[in-house]
């Protein structure tokens, strides 16, 4: 993998991003955020999958005013999504959050503005310059390139900001266009030393999202691209942690904690039901204190040498399966058994 790219360091709250810390994975509540209780509890279910920073939809007055008390019943790091209102975001900071994620070109009062990045420098608090195609274009035309004119902009906005002596900033810059999000990333990374936020928006439903974001995101993070991610499901966030942690686990960016079951495609040379077995044994499988690579492979021709590999792994033949661990072939085992004697064995590890 490329070694990472060098940027500044902003704190979120307690949360490290950028500089050589671990890069973080977000999320975004999809709660009514003036409803404190459903709010609360979808953080806390949040929190309990590891999700390092959260971020709520801010938008009107009703809703600002609960940030405060939401931010004292949780334990990660709380932003402020804020479109338009320069008024919601200046309250946002005072409800004490840890971070304000904006779209300059959505406030077109520059005054306004100016007032929004001075208090954020005064109480300490960053800024997530969120830029996203559908806005750019909105706002520009359809005439310019679009990664073109999405990395321009949101440079203009990192100087504005800068010349009013705010340094603490975060960049994101998403299209729903797997490739035009990564050549504007590619672009800025070269341009400057912030912390870049990852994801591709609009990404759909899961199915379609988790190829997308695999794609985007973790073709971004292979070339030491990107501190802090966000994988954008429709529906419920929970998923959208659990995601965010299998891209950096895929790329070595994070230690699991799950077991990872490893298994051929099946082929014509395939004698064992492969597919039942895999499934039984993660329906089955045991509550993980540790990280665990299970092969379950179905042939001869690879199955030997991916099973030798595992912690623990199972290779089949024809009604018959060799139990292999560390590396070494311990005994035969009839299919009937393969999934029994395997939980077994996980369970010694």
């Amino acid at each position: 993998m490329t070694n990472r790219r060098k940027t500044r360091t902003v704190m979120v709250g307690s949360v490290e991003v950028g500089g050589n810390a671990p890069i973080s994975v977000q999320s975004m509540t999809n709660t009514h955020t003036n409803d404190i209780e459903s709010t609360v509890k979808q953080i806390h279910e949040l929190e309990a999958l590891k999700c390092n920073i959260i971020r709520v939809a801010v938008p009107d007055v009703k809703t600002v005013k609960c940030l405060g008390e939401i931010k004292k019943r949780i334990n990660i790091p709380l932003v402020a999504d804020i479109h338009f209102g320069h008024n919601l975001a200046i309250e946002a900071i005072k409800q004490g959050v840890d971070k304000i994620r904006i779209n300059p070109g959505n406030m077109k009062k520059k005054d306004k503005l100016e007032e929004i990045v001075r208090l954020a420098k005064d109480k300490g608090i960053p800024i997530r310059i969120g830029v996203n195609s559908g806005s750019i274009r909105s706002s520009n035309g359809h005439d310019e390139d679009l990664v073109e004119l999405m990395v321009k902009t949101t440079l203009r906005y990192c100087e504005h900001f800068e010349s009013l002596g705010f340094k603490d900033i975060v960049v994101s810059l998403k299209a729903s266009d797997v490739q035009k999000t990564m050549d504007a990333y590619r672009s800025i990374a070269k341009q400057c030393d912030y912390p870049l936020h990852l994801g591709i928006t609009a990404a759909g439903a899961p199915d379609d999202a988790i190829i997308k974001s695999a794609i985007g995101i973790g073709g971004m993070l292979s070339e030491g691209i990107g501190d802090t991610l966000r994988v954008s499901f429709t529906g419920p966030p929970h998923q959208e942690i659990k995601a965010g942690y299998k891209i950096l686990e895929a790329l070595g960016l994070s230690e699991s904690t799950d077991a990872e079951i490893i298994s051929c495609p099946t082929c014509g040379r395939c004698e064992i039901d492969l597919l039942n077995i895999v499934n039984e044994v993660k329906k089955r499988l045991p509550s993980q204190k540790r990280y665990v690579k299970i092969a379950v492979m179905g042939c001869i021709v690879n199955g030997p040498g991916e099973a030798m590999e595992a912690d623990i792994g199972i290779a089949g033949g024809k009604g018959v399966g060799f139990l292999f661990k560390k590396g070494e072939k311990i005994r035969k085992i009839p299919e009937s058994e393969m999934v029994s004697t395997l939980l077994e064995e996980i369970e010694t590890i």
